[in-house]
């Protein structure tokens, strides 16, 4: 990987752990219909289409 003198190394299973522990606090009480409802209104926000919904 080519890095500008300035930048840090990225570290990508850091922030994938990051990303499952927020994820998994927010998540951690909900039942099934709840969990749904989230992913739901996650990909909505980020205007992402599901695989094999387009």
């Amino acid at each position: 990987m080519k890095m500008n003198e300035n930048q840090e190394p990225f570290d990508a299973v850091k922030m994938m752990r990051e990303i499952r522990e927020k994820i998994s606090q927010e998540t951690k009480h909900m039942t099934l219909d709840e969990l749904k409802l989230y992913i739901k209104n996650k990909l909505l926000e980020n205007k992402v289409t599901p695989v094999g919904q387009r």
